[in-house]
């Protein structure tokens, strides 16, 4: 689970940071967003205005069926939510702020199989609420990335998985970023038809649906393409009429057959035209 913002050109919805002190501040569109990571689309999909904070956004994951393994950045710290999804057995995977305040309750030893970077596995208790009077029990495991030279501080309130295992789900997280690029650099969300935020979401959820209709062919398709490669060729081949499945497994066929062609048709020519 993440979010997006767009920018707008105009202050339509409330973008975030400070009023400038000449002119306008632009607006911007949220777009929050949870995608199945064996499926790699969209199944849930919500906007506001950029101004709006992550969090408020985390109780529509609320309705995931039981078993479900969710993981989000430090954008959508809600211990509340948190203890919600402990009751409906719900699992999430997320990083603990830097600020957060917790007691620690239990340490658990760290197997000698464990991966190198598990530095420590504990159990702490997350205070909320008023007064602070509220606990939700979780999991804070603490793990060195060597690759990066980086020091992560998961929590999650699953405690059968392994630390490492959190760890490998966490970094699965990166997977919607990497759609967010592919749907700004395919299809570039800087010009709106309209003024207005209806017109400015219907525009988004055709880029959305468009992305999702090319992600579709592509997964049908035995030859391989990098997706900006197919959205240009797709592009071009809009307005034909033509298989596009057969179009896309080989594009070259009818060039191959024209050039054959030519060449039975001059083969014993000493003049070809």
């Amino acid at each position: 689970m993440d979010s997006t913002t767009i920018s707008l050109c105009k202050d339509i919805l409330r973008g975030v940071g400070r009023n400038p002190l000449e002119g306008k501040k632009k607006g911007g569109i949220k777009a929050h967003t949870i995608i199945k990571a064996s499926e790699n689309i969209p199944c849930l999909i919500r906007y506001s205005e950029a101004v709006r904070h992550d969090h408020t956004f985390i109780k529509e994951a609320q309705n995931l069926p039981k078993g479900s393994i969710i993981t989000f950045d430090k954008g959508y710290v809600d211990y509340e939510q948190y203890e919600v999804f402990s009751k409906e057995s719900i699992w999430y995977v997320t990083r603990l702020k830097e600020n957060a305040l917790y007691k620690a309750s239990e340490e658990y030893d760290i197997p000698d199989e464990a991966d190198s970077g598990v530095l420590k596995d504990e159990e702490i208790v997350l205070c909320y609420g008023e007064n602070k009077k509220k606990e939700h029990r979780a999991r804070r495991i603490a793990y060195w990335d060597s690759a990066n030279e980086r020091l992560f501080e998961f929590v999650t309130n699953n405690f059968e998985l392994s630390a490492e295992k959190i760890a490998i789900i966490y970094k699965k997280r990166w997977q919607i970023e990497l759609l967010f690029k592919q749907l700004k650099q395919n299809f570039p969300l800087k010009y709106f038809l309209g003024d207005n935020e209806n017109a400015i979401e219907i525009q988004i959820w055709a880029a959305m649906l468009a992305n999702l209709l090319i992600t579709l062919a592509k997964s049908k398709l035995k030859r391989s393409w990098a997706f900006s490669n197919l959205v240009s060729v797709i592009r071009q081949q809009l307005m034909n009429y033509i298989d596009m499945y057969g179009f896309l497994e080989d594009p070259e066929e009818s060039w191959r057959a024209i050039i054959k062609e030519n060449k039975d048709k001059y083969k014993y020519s000493l003049f070809p035209e």
